[in-house]
């Protein structure tokens, strides 16, 4: 078992470990005969007796050892000791690619394609080796401190030979290629397809498909298209977009044939990022569609003809044996049109397609009857008495009750009246009685029964200083959130149906328009989506972790964007969703992608203590220059200062304090003279001397750095 401190091969010393992966462990250790830190890559101690397991260690390791590449990260050593299974490789100091991109939400197209040629050099020098990677992914994409980009992890990789190669799917699956996805032949290009995937992220900030299962996700790169990432960033050169739409061809042929071949178009695209150089090569062109000839049309009619008549169908069962005797002279009665015409006139039954026409116009207007009578139900025109009534009382039934929100953070109040199906809209009112974004009042009282989507005005407190909140009604959503923006307010929006107001603009904002409002605070807008329609109605994520967010979206119907992660001062957040782009309840388009913000927990803030300590002047027999043992201790327990004096003040200066307050204590001794009093018979009594130890404790607040 690998524990930190300890020395394997006689040279290697593991200092800390700096990551972990389904088979292994890596760990950061100095190279005590080169003097050098590197990486040490374990096997995990569960699969060090399986021999599998071993073998697909040691494969790897003798496929990465053969690659020296500034683009890959080197492999310096192999060895086993103990039991222990050890790759020694290149400590490159840096973040991957997965978290570069969740920190920028999306690169730039410049910077995403630098990368992807740097990776595609690396895959390359791999693939002149004759290993294919087949685990390509933002995860396995090192980017060091200096900017360079390095691909490690060869997890999966096998030295590729002239015979089939199968394999299952063992790599990332929002990443997979399609032959890989059905566990079928994988060759250099089933690593383009991946490379073409992670460029889509780079360029977009999101996976270009996702699903509630790794199944169903597999499925989608066998099945569906690979969407456009113009789609979601619409200033994406055209040029980008087509070698990214290349890459990923379901087709291995129809993909780029080698990583060369990618790498001069990606470098062309800097060049010339505007022009349409990308080509596609279908190797199926020859597969053209051929049209339906005036023979074929009669052909249906005919055999449509026969299935209406039961006689025809008789008729035909008994003639069947003589058509499969003629079998032979097929091509004969093909090029007999006359006769064959003929033919179809004899079968072709006036009557009996008279009556069908009969059937068919009453079908249609069975059907305009029925449509009628639904929409006019729908807007009022049909009311049949007791059914009207008992539609009215359902809908009068659907009510809640209003919860206490006086006393809550406005953000989990409008949350928690959101959840259920009310419409909160606030004022702010100057209070500093409060914290603020305290509640302080609310239009409808705790425990009244209301309707669902009554509007609940808060009043919520906000100090001395506001900002002015512009008027935004009317303006489209982009418009009303660049102004709100630029005033330093957050927006959050709510999509409802409004059929006087235009789809995509503002149909009311909370707080209302000229009034003052703490700057960051919210600003919900409630924007138009139009007449009612087929929406979707957007659940709450809010406190779920990552992945159950995108379960919950994608049931709804709806998918995930960009996903960033955050500091939020709720502890009870870490690492669940603590924003999301869309409010709960309004109504969106299927498929809306919903940004979402992960929290990191709450930001990490430090404290200073800069002055002067003066003397415990608290207790009355404190003497100056009496010596006094002070210490100071922090409310976390941090002992910052320990020290004996006899003057004052003690000047002290600390930095970078966890906790905002702590405790100053002072201990000293108070020595009393013996006292001199007369007994009853005139006797003069002299006592003795006494001392006693004194403790003085002073609260102290540090200053936030």
């Amino acid at each position: 078992m690998i524990k930190i401190g300890m020395m394997i091969g006689e040279r290697y010393e593991i200092l800390e470990k700096i990551g972990t992966g389904g088979m292994s462990d890596v760990y950061k250790a100095k190279d005590h005969k080169l003097n050098r830190f590197v990486a040490v890559k374990v096997l995990k101690q569960e699969f060090g007796e399986n021999a599998n397991f071993v073998s697909k260690f040691r494969i790897e390791a003798q496929a990465a050892a053969g690659l020296m590449h500034p683009n890959i990260v080197n492999v310096y050593d192999v060895g086993e000791e103990s039991g222990i299974h050890y790759i020694v490789m290149e400590l490159v100091e840096g973040i991957t690619l997965k978290k570069y991109i969740e920190k920028k939400a999306r690169l730039s197209v410049k910077e995403a394609v630098s990368i992807a040629i740097q990776v595609s050099m690396g895959i390359e020098a791999a693939h002149n080796n004759h290993i294919i990677h087949r685990d390509i992914k933002p995860q396995n994409i090192i980017i060091s401190k200096e900017g360079k980009v390095k691909v490690t992890d060869f997890g999966i990789a096998k030295a590729a030979t002239s015979n089939t190669i199968t394999s299952n799917v063992m790599g990332s699956v929002h990443y997979t290629s399609p032959e890989q996805a059905r566990g079928g032949y994988s060759d250099e290009k089933s690593d383009i397809y991946s490379l073409g995937v992670t460029m889509f992220e780079m360029l977009t900030g999101r996976v270009p498909f996702n699903g509630e299962t790794t199944v169903a996700i597999a499925i989608k790169h066998i099945q569906e298209e690979m969407p456009s990432p113009r789609e979601y960033v619409s200033e994406i050169p055209i040029s980008v977009e087509q070698i990214v739409l290349k890459c990923c061809q379901k087709s291995p042929d129809r993909r780029y044939q080698s990583m060369g071949e990618l790498i001069a178009d990606l470098k062309q695209s800097l060049i010339s990022p505007d022009e349409d150089f990308v080509k596609v090569v279908d190797p199926d062109e020859e597969a053209s569609t051929r049209m339906i000839t005036d023979r074929d049309m009669a052909r249906i009619k005919k055999q449509s003809d026969r299935r209406d008549s039961m006689d025809e169908a008789m008729r035909l069962n008994k003639d069947r044996g003589r058509v499969y005797e003629d079998d032979d002279e097929e091509e004969d009665i093909d090029d007999d049109d006359e006769d064959w015409e003929d033919e179809d006139d004899e079968d072709y039954d006036p009557k009996m397609e008279k009556i069908t026409t009969i059937l068919a116009v009453v079908a249609a207007l069975l059907v305009g009857c029925i449509v009628i009578f639904f929409v006019g139900r729908t807007f009022g025109v049909f009311h049949f008495g007791e059914d009207a009534e008992g539609d009215g009382q359902e809908a009068e039934s659907e009510q809640v009750e209003m919860i206490r929100v006086v006393g809550m953070n406005v953000e989990d109040a409008k949350r928690a009246l959101l959840e259920l199906g009310l419409t909160p809209e606030i004022q702010y009112e100057v209070n500093t009685n409060y914290d603020e974004g305290t509640v302080l009042r609310a239009s409808v009282q705790d425990g009244l029964m209301i309707d669902r989507n009554t509007v609940v005005v808060m009043t919520v407190a906000q100090g001395e200083d506001g900002v002015t909140v512009p008027a935004v009604t009317g303006k489209s959503r982009e418009e009303a959130v660049s102004l709100l923006e630029k005033e330093g307010f957050v927006v959050s929006v709510t999509e409802s149906y409004d059929a006087s107001v235009e789809s995509g603009y503002v149909i009311s904002q909370s707080p209302d328009a000229d009034t003052t409002a703490p700057q960051g605070s919210s600003v919900t807008l409630r924007v138009s989506q139009g007449a009612e329609d087929n929406k979707i109605r957007v659940p709450n994520v809010v406190g779920l972790t990552e992945e159950d967010a995108t379960v919950s979206l994608v049931e709804s119907g709806l998918s995930v964007g960009t996903v960033t992660t955050v500091s939020n001062e709720d502890a009870s957040l870490t690492d669940k969703v603590c924003y999301q782009s869309y409010s709960v309840g309004s109504y969106v388009d299927k498929g809306t992608a919903v940004d979402l913000k992960v929290s990191t927990g709450p930001e990490d803030v430090t404290y200073r203590y800069s002055e002067g300590i003066e003397a415990p002047t608290e207790d009355p027999e404190y003497r100056g220059g009496m010596p006094v043992n002070v210490t100071v201790t922090t409310a976390d327990g941090t002992q910052l200062l320990s020290t004996q004096t006899s003057t004052f003040p003690v000047v002290v200066n600390y930095t970078g304090i966890k906790s905002p307050n702590g405790t100053i204590t002072f201990r000293f001794t108070v020595e009393r003279e013996a006292e001199t009093t007369t007994d009853e018979e005139g006797n003069v009594v002299v006592g003795e001397a006494s001392t006693e130890e004194k403790t003085v404790t002073r609260e102290v607040n540090f200053t936030q750095e």
